[in-house]
């Protein structure tokens, strides 16, 4: 007759992932928080109006003058001379495409104007001029 003998001193086989998904929901809730603010990573002083309308489109393309006058496509830098071209790739890609015009307080009116008569030329009829509420 035999007897089976137990062993209390054998490894535990078994990986303990409780910790691993604590971290992991860490983790997730650490990039919702954060995601949102890196749409806005161009430091402009924006100028203040009371009366808005937002547009409809969930992610329009942000086009911002900063105060130095460079211009930025969704936070990448563009040279000025190379913006009618760049606005008229998007809207070859998409007609229906939509445009936040995000310009620093301190920007000359002369360079805003010039970023409005390209989006015109380009055929963007969809634009929103974003400032920020006092």
């Amino acid at each position: 007759m035999s007897f089976s003998t137990s062993h209390d001193d054998d490894a535990i086989s078994d990986i303990n992932i409780t910790p691993l998904v604590d971290v992991m929901l860490v983790l997730l809730v650490t990039f919702i928080i954060t995601a949102p603010l890196l749409n806005n990573s161009i430091p402009l002083d924006l100028p203040q109006t009371v009366a808005t309308t937002s547009l409809d489109q969930a992610s329009p393309t942000v086009v911002s003058v900063d105060a130095n006058g460079g211009v930025f496509i969704d936070s990448q830098a563009v040279a000025m001379e190379q913006l009618p071209d760049a606005l008229q790739a998007l809207h070859d890609q998409d007609p229906d495409v939509a445009v936040s015009l995000r310009a620093d307080q301190a920007t000359r009116y002369g360079r805003v104007a010039q970023v409005l008569a390209d989006v015109q030329k380009a055929g963007i009829s969809r634009l929103s001029v974003i400032t920020e509420s006092p």
